[in-house]
C-alpha cells in the first residue's frame, strides 16, 4: 500500500535470515578477490545500514557511487573477512574487530566488461549501536540508513544512466535523493528480501 510506513527490521530478523543461508561462492581464478562490509547497527529506527558515497576520482571505476565500505584483498589480509574489516576501518573509521559477525552473502562480480575483473564477497556485521563515522579522502560521505526504508516499494526505481556514451537502465533504490544502483543494489535487494521474510 503506497505511503505505508515500513515495519522496523530487527537484528533478530537478520540473524534468523542468515542463520541457514549458504552463500553462493564464485570460482574465478582470473578475477581479483575483494570484500565489502554490510555493517548494521541497532537504533530506535530498527536496524540501520552503513553506506558510503565514493569520492569522485578519475582512477576509480565506481567513482561517486553509493557503496559499501570495502575493496580488493591485500596480501597482508589473512582472509576476505579481514579485507572487509580493514577497508571499513580505513574508509569510515569504524572498527569491526569486536563486531558480531553474522555471515556472508553471495559472491558477485561486475556485469559490465569494462569494469575490473573482481569477485566481491559481502560480509555482514552488527554493532550494538551506531558509531561516529570518520570518512577517509576516498569517501565523499558516510551515513546510516534505516534498513526498513529499502522495503518500501515507493523507493524502488529503474534508472537510466549514460555509461561510456551508451544509455543503460538498471534497477535502483531512490532514498533521500541518493540513487543506489549497480553492485550495491545487487547486494541489497536479495539481502532485504531474505530479511523481510523473517519479519
Amino acid at each position: 500500500m503506497a505511503g505505508e510506513v515500513p515495519r522496523l527490521i530487527t537484528l533478530g530478523a537478520v540473524r534468523r535470515a542468515l542463520r541457514d543461508h549458504r552463500p553462493y561462492l564464485v570460482d574465478a581464478p582470473e578475477a581479483r578477490p575483494a570484500a565489502v562490509a554490510v555493517v548494521l547497527a541497532e537504533s530506535p529506527q530498527g536496524v540501520e545500514l552503513l553506506l558510503i558515497r565514493r569520492a569522485e576520482r578519475a582512477d576509480d571505476p565506481w567513482s561517486g557511487q553509493i557503496a559499501f565500505p570495502g575493496g580488493r584483498h591485500d596480501p597482508g589480509d589473512s582472509d576476505l573477512r579481514a579485507t572487509a574489516i580493514r577497508e571499513t576501518r580505513e574508509e569510515t573509521g569504524v572498527d569491526l574487530t569486536g563486531a558480531e559477525s553474522l555471515g556472508a552473502l553471495d559472491d558477485l562480480h561486475p556485469r559490465t566488461p569494462t569494469l575490473p575483473p573482481v569477485v566481491v564477497r559481502p560480509f555482514v556485521f552488527s554493532l550494538p549501536r551506531r558509531v561516529a563515522l570518520v570518512p577517509s579522502d576516498e569517501v565523499q560521505r558516510a551515513f546510516w540508513l534505516p534498513l526498513a526504508r529499502l522495503t518500501d516499494p515507493d523507493v524502488r526505481r529503474e534508472v537510466t544512466l549514460t555509461l561510456r556514451g551508451a544509455k543503460r537502465t538498471f534497477p535502483a533504490y531512490l532514498v533521500d535523493g541518493e540513487v543506489i544502483w549497480g553492485m550495491t543494489e545487487r547486494i541489497l535487494s536479495p539481502f532485504v528480501d531474505l530479511v523481510s521474510k523473517q519479519q
